[in-house]
């Protein structure tokens, strides 16, 4: 059994980690909220962007403009993986890790064997976790969170938009974390880019028939760049309101579990109280009973 003073010193040092994981839970709480308020007002708005982006992408040719639904054979992939600047939420970051790992070894096997895929990484915590599974992300993006803006997401959204349209890459596929609540984080694989239809929807479900005005070039040019900067833009916001859904949780389990270990450390501790109690009783009745003998 530990010494008291040893069992004390631990007492201590849990008491102190069990008030800094219940203070980090009610920040992730508080920035959860916030988080999660933008997503659920961002959501609806972004799917229904989507919804008549895909509609009237369907019925353009590339030279008219929609050059961001060219389907080329998918040679060079580009793979941009979101996670967050932050660690202590559990496996959130080392999931998209992961995931992005699984892509490379076995959907894109054959471009990863000609050097043909490329990963940008959004997040200084799934930079380190790529580089452990020997992944060097060719691009980083760690102040986006920071300060987390439609402006700032549309800068990154706009440079990989360039470079699909410069023929840079045949496929861009998004790995993040889409927020459903604050215990749960659903890992997704999106394609970006080029714009496609979802196997899920039938046709019939955008077989509508848009009158643009003032003129369909107008509307082409600015309507699919807005969408997908504001599709990105969800995705970054999913990704946010998840990491702090994840941090909240992880947090809670961490100070249940370090209450859980006062509460042991404590009747240890009072057993050792006891035993020395007891000890130093012995051993005053023994000195008594060899006075009296």
């Amino acid at each position: 059994m530990a010494g008291i003073k040893e069992i004390r010193n631990r007492i201590a040092s849990v008491s102190s980690t069990q008030k800094i994981t219940s203070a980090m839970k009610m920040v992730s709480a508080a920035k959860l909220r916030k988080a999660q308020q933008s997503v659920l007002q961002m959501r609806p708005y972004s799917e229904k962007l989507q919804e008549i982006l895909r509609n009237v992408s369907s019925g353009l040719e590339s030279s008219e403009g929609n050059a961001y639904a060219v389907s080329r054979p998918e040679n060079k992939i580009l793979i941009v993986a979101v996670a967050s600047n932050s660690g202590l939420c559990g496996g959130f970051n080392s999931n998209i890790g992961k995931t992005v790992a699984t892509l490379i070894k076995e959907e894109y096997a054959s471009q990863n064997a000609a050097g043909s895929v490329t990963v940008y990484a959004i997040g200084k915590k799934v930079c380190d976790s790529l580089k452990s599974k020997g992944i060097v992300a060719s691009k980083s993006f760690v102040e986006i969170f920071d300060k987390l803006t439609y402006s700032e997401a549309s800068k990154i959204s706009e440079e990989i938009m360039a470079e699909f349209v410069a023929g840079s890459y045949d496929k861009v596929v998004v790995v993040y974390n889409k927020f459903k609540n604050a215990a749960t984080q659903i890992i997704t694989t999106a394609q970006y880019l080029p714009i496609v239809q979802d196997e899920s929807e039938s046709s019939s479900s955008f077989n509508y028939d848009y009158i643009f005005e003032p003129n369909k070039e107008y509307i082409v040019n600015e309507l699919i760049p807005k969408s997908l900067k504001t599709q990105f833009y969800s995705i970054l916001l999913d990704s946010y309101a998840s990491e702090h859904g994840a941090r909240m949780t992880a947090m809670h389990k961490a100070t249940d579990n370090a209450g859980t270990l006062l509460k042991d450390l404590k009747i240890e501790y009072n057993k050792a109280r006891q035993a020395a109690i007891t000890n130093e009783l012995n051993e005053i009745v023994s000195g008594a009973n060899a006075l009296q003998g």
